[in-house]
């Protein structure tokens, strides 16, 4: 296969994995300030799948999609409302998140050890991002923000994480035996 071939299918599964991003943020658990969503599931198969490089596109053309406002945010939202409201910063800490997991697999490798490490990592970084924002968009004392965007999410974050990371290497082994990613 040539190399132009092999980009063509990382550019077809990256852009894949963005709508995939989409369809499992619809997959919801309300809560008052921020919705327990699939989203960041998503994030961490994207990445634990696809690697760094990969991983991290396939979250920009999610939230570009978003941006223009193709409703693939939670709740079917989209726009640049959902970017700079309370959830902005949830949404734009996928994009270190992504980045971070695939990296951190890529310089070790991918087991389900490595990629429950990694994928508990990107929780905690976007969970950061996300009490950070919401902190100055709710205008939410530190406290606050920190008890309503960090700790209700660290229980299903962590079941998430592990979620991705079986789920994850399981997919990227499968598509690797069948040549179907080079990642």
């Amino acid at each position: 296969m040539t190399e132009s071939n092999l980009k063509l299918r990382m550019m077809i599964v990256t852009a894949l994995f963005a709508a995939i991003i989409g369809v499992l943020a619809q997959v919801t658990i309300p809560l008052p300030l921020v919705p327990i969503t699939g989203q960041t599931l998503a994030i961490g198969l994207a990445a634990t799948i696809l690697g760094a490089r990969y991983g991290t596109i396939s979250v920009f053309v999610y939230l570009g999609l978003g941006a223009v406002g193709i409703p693939v945010f939670a709740q079917m939202s989209g726009g640049l409302g959902s970017l700079f409201g309370p959830t902005g910063g949830f949404l734009f800490g996928f994009i270190p998140t992504a980045f971070i997991i695939g990296y951190y697999l890529e310089k070790t490798s991918f087991t389900v050890a490595n990629a429950v490490i990694a994928n508990i990592i990107g929780m905690f970084v976007a969970l950061t991002f996300g009490t950070i924002w919401l902190k100055f968009v709710a205008d939410l004392s530190w406290t606050g923000a920190f008890m309503g965007g960090f700790v209700p999410f660290i229980f299903v974050g962590v079941i998430k994480a592990a979620l991705a990371a079986w789920i994850g290497i399981t997919v990227r082994n499968r598509l690797k035996s069948a040549s179907f990613l080079y990642a």
